[in-house]
């Protein structure tokens, strides 16, 4: 048996994984699949993925590129999910900003430099004509610690999936302004260098495993439900998200990467940009 260590935020997205281990489909082709939640994020998986402390990862698109850039000797894989991410604008529940407007200069609570919460408050103040160069960032690791932040005023406003943080909305600890979606298909599938070329048909059956899943995810009967129940949303909102959300089984576009990379150098984000022979498999 083959052990295979991967990584992912403990949300709704990646429950196909789940699934297929709960299953066991991959201990079926003599695969361990190690599944670890990071509730931190990008930035986090980010690190460990360059410290070598796990494999294979379920990442953002924007944040794992930017840290290719920076050396980070991981490949994209393939795509996992091909729709935008929808990234929900917060602030707490009794603050007095009611509108996206009202946020201009102020802080931004962040998970980690780096990270989708903080890569995206660029995309969104460039979108409301803001001079980025006035951005503020509170780092707070995770959801809970925003909820902090907010509360405590440390930090103004943040930026998360949007259908994660609806519960929090819902019970009236968060009060969201609006929406940001990603301009690119939201999540990949990454590994290390070293395991990519290491273990090339181990890697194919997993492959195979994981698009056989999320081919046929949205069929599942009563999936909504089992997604309902399992991440504590309510049911409508839940299958919002599914019209929202397609799972790919291929590679991420040369043309989507030149565009996330060009996005990323011209909000001064990364330093240079470099082949997508250096960024994809």
């Amino acid at each position: 048996m083959k052990t295979v260590k991967i990584i992912g935020v403990p949300e709704h997205f990646n429950l196909p994984w789940h699934l297929a281990i709960e299953e066991g489909a991959f201990e079926e082709r003599g695969i361990n699949l190690e599944w670890t939640e990071v509730p931190e994020g990008t930035g986090r998986m980010s690190e460990m993925l360059k410290n070598n402390d796990t494999d294979l990862a379920i990442i953002l698109t924007e944040g794992i590129i930017k840290s290719i850039t920076e050396g980070n000797e991981v490949k994209i894989i393939q795509e996992y999910i091909a729709s935008p991410l929808l990234w929900g604008i917060h602030v707490d529940a009794k603050s007095s900003y009611n509108s996206l407007n009202d946020l201009k200069d102020t802080t931004a609570a962040i998970s980690r430099y780096g990270s989708g919460s903080h890569l995206m408050s660029y995309v969104q103040a460039t979108e409301m004509g803001w001079d980025t160069e006035h951005l503020k960032f509170e780092l707070v690791n995770n959801l809970e610690g925003a909820v902090e932040g907010l509360s405590s005023g440390s930090a103004d406003y943040f930026m998360w999936e949007r259908f994660t943080t609806k519960p929090l909305v819902d019970d009236g600890v968060f009060k969201h302004l609006g929406n940001c979606p990603t301009p690119w298909p939201c999540f990949v599938l990454v590994g290390t260098t070293t395991f990519l070329k290491e273990n090339e048909s181990i890697l194919n059956h997993i492959l195979e495993i994981i698009n056989m899943y999320t081919a046929e995810f949205k069929q599942i009967p009563r999936i909504d439900t089992t997604l309902a129940n399992r991440y504590h949303q309510k049911l409508e909102d839940i299958q919002a998200w599914l019209q929202l959300t397609e799972w790919s089984q291929k590679q991420l576009p040369e043309g989507t990467l030149t565009t996330v990379q060009h996005t990323l150098k011209e909000l001064n984000l990364i330093e240079k940009v470099i082949p997508a022979s250096q960024i994809l498999k």
